[in-house]
Order: structure tokens, then C-alpha cells, then sequence
């Protein structure tokens, strides 16, 4: 018969002293026939402390509540990102990872007991409604968040799609909390987007990175350079990216590299290593590429970044990013459950850790809000002056405007609206001029 979802937890706690009691040599057998040392001592306390909240707690809790507990607080308190997963859990991260799911599009983690925004996912609830990256959230629909655990505030967070929920947030910069009212939704997340900058550069913008979005990049990249064969450049944007599936960050990189190691991961053991290698075949033509990033880009933008910086493939612009160096594997355990455990670190080419340093940008670009200033007068030019001299090739159906101020400029709008990609534009054309006079 399948086992319950808490089938471990029906383990009685006279049963689990017992076997405390019964590991006289302290050492069990694990899966690969090794044998671990197990604390005998400590094993015995741990089973005297569940026996005693068994028998005088206030209110009665059954065993597999306990149990869960106990495993929950075991694998939390290694590190951020290790954790159990129940059934419904190990179900959403599977999805998640899939590229659609349920809930509000927010990457979160806890941060001095409270549920701190890694970043938004673009076009979700979450970006909608203006969620930055580093808010902490401090209250879900009035209720304190200080207490729970994160995954009590993610359940409290996901629900039926359409229905409201509010949330407190207290912001970098900002005087009082933010009250931010948002609406759920099924997240369906479009990994890759492109566009033209300036008819001459290309814009890939990728926002997380599921299994889907290597192939989703290359078929982006053919139908952007089939609609402008003229392309000089590109812009890949990783702002607000928390990261995703490994082997996704791998693909990416390798679009835009010819050969030599990715990213390589190495765990405690001396044999526990793995190197990413990046097969020939450059998807741009070798092309230069200024690569976007911010306080936002986690975990798999960070090997993307780290590997074109240290290729010296692409110019990386922006703000440190996040600082997320490590692999976390999911082991499906006998309970139709999971664990997430962080079991390894992964390194950039160079054999840099960015675990808790993050990429440091090439050319540091602070987020900034840029706006049109008005003048109070037109400013003079030769054209306005008296008895000028007429310009002799300029075609006398369009004659000049004295006083006409300068046409609208796509580049003047475009740093009003994103500073820091008009300014990435910028590197990027002076690397294409650079580029085209070394041919």
C-alpha cells in the first residue's frame, strides 16, 4: 500500500527511543553501503525531548506533525535555501520550475524573521504592482509576519487566482511601510523576450530561468536577427532575475560562447565536482554583448554573468548582484516528499566563488530616475540669427525652423523610462564601434 504523505511521522516516539537505545556502535548504514557515524548521545536527548513535548505540552500534537517539525528545523537551520518540501511543496516546486504556476510571481526568502523579495517576475502580480527587489514584507492581509516560518507565509501568499491580498512592506528610502494590494493570478512565465533598440541593437531580456529557456533563447535570437540582419549588438538583460534551473544558465552561456568552461561545481567530497563546458558555435556571430544586472540577479543570472566576464565575452553593467553561489539538489525521499539540500558551490571559469560576494559589474550603474528638464527660453543658434548665410545643400523643400527645437530622440525617452539600460546601450555602442575597427 502507498504510503501516506507523513507515513515516517507515524513512527511512535517510545518506538524512535528505542532505536535510539538499540545503536549501541553509534554508526548506520547509509544508501551506498558507507556507514555514517551517528551521535548516540545527542540521538537519545532528541528522542527524550520529542518523549517530553509528547507527554507535558499544553495541547496535544500528534507524532508526524512533530516529526515534520523536527525535520523542518533540522534542514533550516544548515542554510537559507535547504528545506523540506511536503507533498504539495515538492508539487509546486516541480512546477515552478516548469514555467507556470500559482501564487503572486515573487522569488522570497527570510531575512531577520521576516519574508524579504529576492526579485518580481516580470508581467506578474508581484511587478505589477511595483514589488522591488530587497522589500521586506512585514504583513500578508493585517497579519504579523514576524513568527512564521516561510513556508506558513508563502501558503498565506498563494490562493485562488483572482482573489486580493495585501501586503506591508517596508522599503529602502521610503518614510512609512507600503500598503501594496495586489490580486492572484496563474503565473505563466515567458522567459525570454526580445526586441530592436535603435533598429541596429538587440534587446534579450531573460527573467528567470526555467527548462524551456535555452531553447525559448535560440528561437528568440533566430527570429530577431531574421527581422534585422543588420544587428550589431546586444543587451542581455538579467535585472531582477532570481535565477532557476542549472542547466538552463548553462544554455544561455553557451549562446554566446565558443568554447571553454562554463560554470564548475564542486561539492565536500574530492570527487563530488562537475565542470560545464560550452560547445563551438557562437548564436550571435561573436557580436558584442553588454550583459544588465542589479541587486535582483541571483543564483543562475550570476553564472551567466560570471561566465561572459570572465571570458571577456560581454561588458557586465549595472550593480552587484545578489551573491547566491550554491547548488541546491532535490532528493525525493520515500514519503512522496522531498528535501532541498545545498550540496555543492559552484565556481566561475576564472575559479571565483560568488557565494555571498556576487559579480561585481565591469561599469557600476546606480538605479536613477532621469527627467526632462523644461526651459524657460529656446536656446539660440546660427539659425536665428540676422543675415545669416543660408546652408547651400540643404534641400530647399524642407527648409530649417529658426528656434525649432531638436526632434524627439528614442534615446532621450529611453532614459527616461530605464536609466540603466540607455546607459548599457551606450557601452554597448561604443563596443560595437570598437568592435567594427578591429576587423
Amino acid at each position: 500500500m502507498k504510503n501516506s504523505p507523513r507515513a515516517f511521522g507515524l513512527v511512535s516516539i517510545g518506538a524512535l527511543f528505542g532505536l535510539c537505545l538499540a545503536l549501541a556502535s553509534g554508526v548506520f548504514a547509509a544508501r551506498d553501503d558507507q556507514t555514517i557515524d551517528l551521535p548516540l548521545a545527542d540521538l537519545q536527548a532528541f528522542a527524550e525531548i520529542l518523549s517530553q513535548v509528547k507527554a507535558t505540552y499544553v495541547e496535544e500534537v500528534e507524532d508526524e506533525v512533530l516529526i515534520e517539525n523536527a525535520i523542518r528545523g533540522l534542514l533550516a537551520g544548515l542554510d537559507p535555501h535547504s528545506a523540506y518540501l511536503d507533498v504539495e511543496e515538492f508539487k509546486d516546486m516541480r512546477v515552478s520550475t516548469s514555467g507556470q504556476f500559482g501564487g503572486l510571481g515573487i522569488e522570497v526568502q527570510m531575512a531577520d524573521g521576516f519574508v524579504r523579495v529576492v526579485a518580481p517576475i516580470d508581467d506578474t502580480p508581484a511587478s505589477r504592482a511595483g514589488m522591488e527587489p530587497g522589500d521586506l514584507i512585514i504583513r500578508i492581509d493585517d497579519k504579523p509576519v514576524k513568527g512564521m516560518t516561510l513556508r506558513e507565509a508563502v501558503k498565506m501568499m498563494r490562493g485562488k487566482p483572482g482573489t486580493d491580498i495585501r501586503l506591508l512592506v517596508m522599503r529602502e528610502g521610503e518614510r512609512k511601510p507600503l500598503d501594496i494590494e495586489l490580486t492572484r493570478a496563474i503565473i505563466q512565465v515567458k522567459s525570454v523576450r526580445t526586441r530592436t533598440l535603435d533598429e541596429r541593437y538587440g534587446y534579450v531580456r531573460i527573467s528567470t530561468f526555467t527548462g524551456a529557456t535555452g531553447e525559448s533563447l535560440s528561437d528568440e535570437l533566430r527570429t530577431l536577427q531574421q527581422e534585422n540582419p543588420q544587428l550589431q549588438g546586444y543587451v542581455l538583460d538579467l535585472r531582477n532575475n532570481p535565477g532557476g534551473v542549472l542547466n538552463a544558465a548553462v544554455e544561455v552561456s553557451d549562446a554566446f560562447l565558443n568554447s571553454g568552461t562554463i560554470v564548475s561545481i564542486r561539492g565536500r567530497g574530492e570527487n563530488e565536482g562537475r565542470e560545464f563546458t560550452a560547445r563551438p558555435g557562437d548564436e550571435v556571430d561573436e557580436r558584442p554583448v553588454v550583459v544588465l544586472v542589479n541587486a535582483g540577479s541571483a543564483s543562475a543570472s550570476e553564472i551567466v554573468a560570471g561566465a561572459l566576464q570572465d571570458h571577456n565575452r560581454a561588458v557586465i553593467v549595472g550593480e552587484r548582484t545578489f551573491g547566491k553561489g550554491s547548488v541546491q539538489t532535490i532528493v525525493p525521499i520515500r514519503n512522496d516528499a522531498a528535501i532541498k539540500l545545498t550540496t555543492a558551490r559552484y565556481y566561475t571559469p576564472s575559479g571565483r566563488s560568488i557565494q555571498a560576494e556576487g559579480i561585481k559589474p565591469d561599469i557600476e550603474i546606480a538605479a536613477l530616475n532621469v527627467t526632462e528638464r523644461e526651459r524657460s527660453f529656446e536656446p539660440v543658434t546660427e539659425a536665428d540669427l540676422d543675415n545669416r548665410l543660408d546652408n547651400d545643400t540643404r534641400d530647399a523643400a524642407n527648409p530649417a525652423t529658426p528656434g525649432a527645437g531638436a526632434p524627439a530622440n528614442s534615446s532621450l525617452q529611453l532614459a527616461q523610462t530605464d536609466f540603466a539600460l540607455y546607459e548599457a546601450l551606450n557601452v554597448l555602442k561604443g563596443l560595437v564601434i570598437a568592435h567594427n575597427g578591429t576587423r
